[in-house]
């Protein structure tokens, strides 16, 4: 059963997949969003006010931060690998955030365009810690879409 008009999801339930192969053992996704630019349009009216008009402009391209446990997947290097060696062919990847309801249904789907890696962070390693070691990959895309809802 789908969610009704008011249920919402709740964010635990989300999946990363990208050129259709699942990432495993994501712990949080962070800067998923749509921006675009603002363009002022200022002139005189015909009363001689002076006005401001905000209009929209073009799409920007953005960013999203993949977080999971370190292990000894080697994924993440690999893709930053062929970033980082130019090869872009190999590196852009159509991807999704997909979204689940209660059930295990898919809720919505952000849909990420010629993704790449940008950077791959290791969590702070600290004598003594108790928490888990982290990696984070920060991945750049230059069109997002929403499916779903």
């Amino acid at each position: 059963m789908a969610l009704a008009d008011l249920d919402t999801s709740v964010g635990h339930s989300f999946a990363a997949e990208y050129d259709g192969v699942m990432i495993k053992a994501i712990q949080e996704v962070s800067g998923l969003k749509f921006d675009q630019d603002v363009i002022e349009l200022k002139q005189n009216m015909p009363d001689g006010k002076y006005v401001i008009k905000k209009l929209p402009g073009r799409r920007k391209a953005g960013e999203v931060t993949l977080t999971r446990g370190l292990t000894s997947d080697n994924s993440f290097e690999k893709w930053v690998e062929a970033s980082h060696f130019g090869k872009m062919g190999e590196a852009r990847k159509n991807g999704a955030i997909i979204v689940f309801d209660y059930e295990g249904n898919a809720l919505k789907r952000y849909t990420m365009t010629n993704a790449w890696p940008k950077t791959l962070e290791i969590g702070s390693m600290k004598a003594g810690d108790t928490a888990v070691l982290t990696e984070k990959l920060t991945i750049t895309y230059e069109e997002l879409t929403v499916e779903g809802g």
